[in-house]
């Protein structure tokens, strides 16, 4: 087996950006636009830039005016470039926008390298948090009204890994569980067109539990691939392997690196002629259409349709270096998780999206650094941020190998670093990394994950906070935790998060987060609502209601009619008296909104706030609810919990 092919972060060519203006403007036209011009050249030159910049202002909006889109976009590129020297990123965020803007007007495409400056330099702070119902976790991880694609998850990513060139596993897949504690849901092989079903890999991919995910490659071009008795006798062969079967034909096609690049008609075709082929021959193969996540002006055109495709895929990877090259500027402020948001939003709508490789580098071999801590920061992100923030991200699949000096000369490995080997340990414990591919997949704990904004600021008995933080400096300092203005929690290690239980967090609190890079400064702070709801369990089921329970005047209220059914109490509402009657066995309540005074098997008792109206659901006393039938009521302050127990 031949290592595969990794082509680093393709540096952009910017072409004119680093030339002069395009030409200067005719005296005739404007004499005060030539000395605008000439005033910021002479300032520049005299070592006073921040002077310069009123005329570039001025400039810029003269030359966006008069539809000069490269003068225009060649002003703006000097204005960001001064605020990102200066660190005033915001301004600079603005201008490399605005820059990149007028050069698509200008019809190029020379402002992409700006755009990926703009996403190093701006300051993200964004919060997540778990969520066990399953209703609000599905409604962002499913597609509405359409079925769950082959093999796809209702909610959680599976865990995917190339572990044939990781000295502590190589081919022998069960061997994942005992180094790295957990087994993985799907392994990674490489497969050359024209060469027989990877048979080997399938039988060790069965032995371990898990699927297969096959990039199977044509490097002698697209022509070679036909149907025909060799496509047909691979297909039967991947049936009868009797595992679930990912395979990604041609990926990274966009990329002048293949050899299957630049004709996606032709790419199309083929893609759909297997897609037919699969579908009559081997069902337990789902088909992924699997671009590189640069160039990404180029991925679009290779498409093959909804039809054909079953799952989206993406090569993404980051680097310190573009191309494993330390004479080019650093890359280490581009994190992962912008880099799947063009695809992300072109697709998700669509189909599953999995990363058919992705890793992060501990070491540069070409420049002999070491980058451990910079590397955790983005394994962080990988596997708890990617999957909360793109719910439709449903497989991760780690490029566990140390390159070396080929390709991006990066050690990407995660047993090389017993840190690094350790701490992936620690992430992949989480139960919404899936370690089994099958329809309809979730995790064991049934938990999900949301963000914290306007719709999922509640939560019930506890929750875990997870921050995405992500400042121009890379490394960060210290994150503090402030809970309706006290501090509650200071870290200064990876990975961040935070465990908080309801009875700390009454409705309407405000949870703040303060941010330091490593030299003590202050570079974040943003604030979000949250709030904790009571929580109903009987005999230990928890209970879901369309109207959550409530907290009136000190005293818990619980949605009378769904408690006294499940209880098995047959419950009648009277409007024109706005009267609950409830019978269960030989036991009749009768109660009115609004009034104290309710009625046992006609016997009067007084309750400390009466029954209400609350969204048109009645809600009274979670204690009188939970013993009027004989149950028994406990109440968990720590997590705001009502237990009711029947006889």
């Amino acid at each position: 087996m031949r290592m595969h092919k990794r082509i680093g972060i393709l540096s952009l060519v910017v072409g004119i950006l680093t030339a002069g203006i395009a030409q200067s403007p005719a005296p005739v036209r404007a004499d005060v636009v030539w000395d605008h011009w000439k005033q910021a050249e002479s300032l520049v030159a005299s070592g006073n830039t921040g002077a310069a910049v009123p005329h570039w202002k001025y400039l810029t909006d003269y030359y966006a005016g008069a539809g000069e889109w490269e003068n225009a976009a060649l002003f703006s590129g000097k204005l960001d470039a001064y605020y990102d020297a200066i660190g005033d990123y915001d301004q600079a965020i603005h201008y490399y926008e605005q820059e990149n803007q007028y050069w698509v007007n200008a019809g190029k495409d020379w402002g992409a390298e700006k755009l990926q400056r703009a996403d190093q330099i701006r300051t993200t702070v964004e919060l997540y948090r778990e969520e066990s119902n399953e209703q609000i976790v599905q409604q962002r991880t499913q597609l509405q009204g359409i079925k769950l694609a082959k093999f796809e998850p209702a909610y959680g990513a599976y865990l995917g890994v190339y572990s044939e060139l990781d000295p502590k596993v190589g081919n022998i897949f069960t061997k994942m569980q005992t180094v790295y504690g957990k087994k993985h849901a799907i392994y990674l092989a490489y497969s050359p067109w024209g060469k027989s079903f990877p048979s080997a890999y399938a039988k060790r991919a069965k032995e371990a539990g898990g699927a297969l995910q096959i990039a199977w490659e044509p490097h002698s071009g697209l022509d070679p691939v036909t149907d025909g008795a060799y496509l047909r006798s691979w297909a039967k062969e991947a049936k009868a392997s009797g595992i679930p079967i990912f395979l990604r034909f041609a990926g990274e096609m966009n990329g002048a690196w293949v050899e299957w690049n630049g004709n996606p008609a032709q790419y199309i075709a083929k893609f759909r002629m297997l897609h037919d082929v699969f579908a009559a021959e081997a069902p337990n193969v789902a088909m992924v259409w699997s671009p590189g996540d640069v160039p990404a002006n180029d991925i679009d055109p290779y498409y093959p349709g909804d039809a054909y495709v079953d799952w989206v895929g993406v090569s993404l990877y980051i680097e310190p270096y573009s191309n494993g090259d330390p004479t080019q500027p650093s890359m280490l402020a581009t994190s992962n998780v912008e880099r799947l948001t063009r695809l992300y939003n072109t697709y998700a709508d669509r189909k599953p999206l999995m990363l058919s490789e992705t890793g992060v580098p501990h070491y540069s071999h070409s420049a002999g650094e070491d980058y451990t801590e910079w590397a955790k920061l983005n394994l962080q992100r990988l596997y708890e941020i990617m999957p909360y923030k793109y719910p439709r991200l449903k497989a991760i699949t780690y490029f566990n190998v140390d390159q070396q000096m080929d390709n991006a000369k990066n050690d990407y490995s995660l047993s090389t670093s017993s840190e690094i080997q350790n701490y992936y340990s620690q992430l992949i414990e989480n139960p919404y990394l899936l370690s089994e591919v099958k329809e309809a997949a979730k995790p064991a704990d049934r938990v999900g994950y949301v963000p914290i904004d306007a719709d999922h600021q509640s939560f019930t008995k506890q929750t875990r906070v997870i921050p995405f933080i992500k400042i121009p400096e890379v490394y960060i300092g210290k994150v503090e935790y402030l809970l309706n203005g006290r501090v509650i929690a200071t870290q200064t290690s990876l990975p961040y998060g935070l465990d908080l239980k309801a009875g700390e967090v009454p409705e309407g609190s405000v949870l703040q987060l303060r941010v330091w890079n490593k030299t003590g400064k202050q570079v974040a702070f943003r604030t979000y609502g949250i709030s904790s709801q009571v929580s109903v369990n009987i005999n230990g089921k928890v209970q879901s209601f369309e109207q959550a329970p409530a907290i009136v005047n000190g005293s818990t209220f619980t949605p009378l009619r769904a408690i006294f059914e499940a209880m098995g109490a047959k419950v009648d509402y009277d409007a024109a008296t706005r009267s609950v009657t409830a019978t269960k066995g030989s036991t009749i309540v009768k109660l009115t909104l609004d009034q104290r005074t309710v009625y046992v098997n006609g016997k009067p008792m007084e309750l400390e706030e009466p029954a209400r109206l609350v969204n048109g659901y009645t809600l009274a006393p979670a204690r009188f609810v939970g013993e009027t039938f004989g149950g028994t009521v406990n109440w968990d302050g720590a997590t705001r919990t009502v237990s009711i127990t029947t006889k």
